[in-house]
């Protein structure tokens, strides 16, 4: 090149050197943007059994945390505006505890009629049997009567009419008294149903409706039940084993349960049951490692009393492999 000495070359001595310049360059930039390699501890310690588990024969499962009676939907059995809720989440309510009340005015209404019903039909009854009674003394009189002359026989025979009509006009009347009871007692079962009230003792989960909200009989909004309640008392867990592990399973065995992300918080619970039938996997943890086309076998187990514990809460199981009873 005519800028360059005569006695300088640029493909043989400036162009190796732009070339060492540009893989020292790209050689820095690599080593930079390389991701960090350190080992270091993890930010949640993993899952693990422990105590006469650790070094045993054991089956491992996820398990979610559920009230011993499962969880009931509360609905309403009849539509209608809600006047009144009367509990919150967190509440502890007894067998029969009003829980929310629908708008009743309606059946209200329907019963004062029904009951005036009542009244009217009754009233009609003392008549027609006051009627009755005079009408049968009468023919009875006319009837006592030796002399054909005394009485003639039209006079015998409207006696005889009137018995007839106070007989049927009282079997009207009771008639009518029937059904205005069946009215009454129909209302009175709508205002019961407009009444609900919780099927068990138990703990309010969820309430998902609010006064003036108007539910109808197939769910509150959005299809959320109106309010979620259950035997907390004790809590159960549900665990999910692997269908190919379920017949190692030592069924009856204690579980070593604790929460997720916290294996160090550990705790004993009893084996409840098993249920029947084995269903597709439904309770998922979210690992990259995780199979979801398998079917499992649910076991329920009891929790001791903790405050560890939440309904809906995911948690880490180890049980005793058959022929090992983990003690």
């Amino acid at each position: 090149m005519a800028l360059l000495p005569k006695n300088v070359s640029f493909s043989r001595q400036i162009l190796p050197i732009l070339a060492v310049i540009g893989i020292v360059i790209a050689a820095l930039f690599i080593f930079r943007e390389l991701p960090d390699r350190e080992i270091s501890e993890p930010d949640r310690e993993p899952a693990k059994a422990t105590g006469a588990l650790a070094n045993a024969d054991r089956v491992a499962g996820a398990g979610l945390v559920e009230p011993a009676s499962e969880i009931i939907d509360i609905g309403s059995a009849l539509s209608g505006l809600i006047t009144d809720v009367r509990v919150q989440p967190g509440d502890y309510v007894a067998k029969g505890q009003v829980l929310f009340l629908v708008d009743d005015r309606a059946a209200r209404a329907r019963l004062q009629e029904a009951n005036a019903a009542i009244g009217e039909a009754r009233a009609a009854i003392n008549e027609a049997e006051t009627a009755s009674a005079t009408a049968s003394q009468q023919l009875e009189l006319y009837r006592e009567i030796d002399d054909p002359a005394a009485v003639s026989r039209s006079e015998v025979i409207r006696a005889e009419g009137d018995a007839s009509a106070a007989v049927s006009r009282l079997q009207v009347a009771k008639a009518r008294l029937a059904a205005a009871r069946a009215s009454a007692s129909s209302a009175r079962t709508e205002l019961g149903r407009l009444t609900v009230r919780a099927p068990i003792a138990g703990e309010i989960l969820a309430v998902n409706i609010r006064p003036g909200e108007f539910v109808a009989t197939q769910g509150g909004g959005g299809g959320a039940p109106f309010i979620q309640m259950g035997e907390t008392r004790p809590l159960h867990v549900r665990i999910d084993i692997d269908e190919n592990e379920a017949v190692r399973i030592n069924m009856g065995a204690p579980a070593i349960v604790s929460p997720r992300g916290a294996a160090d918080q550990q705790v004993e619970a009893k084996f409840v049951r098993a249920e029947p039938q084995i269903v597709p996997k439904r309770q998922l943890t979210n690992s990259a490692a995780e199979r979801v086309d398998v079917r499992v076998l649910q076991l329920i187990y009891a929790l001791p009393e903790s405050d560890t514990f939440r309904v809906g809460q995911q948690v880490d199981a180890y049980i005793a492999a058959r022929g090992d009873s983990g003690e």
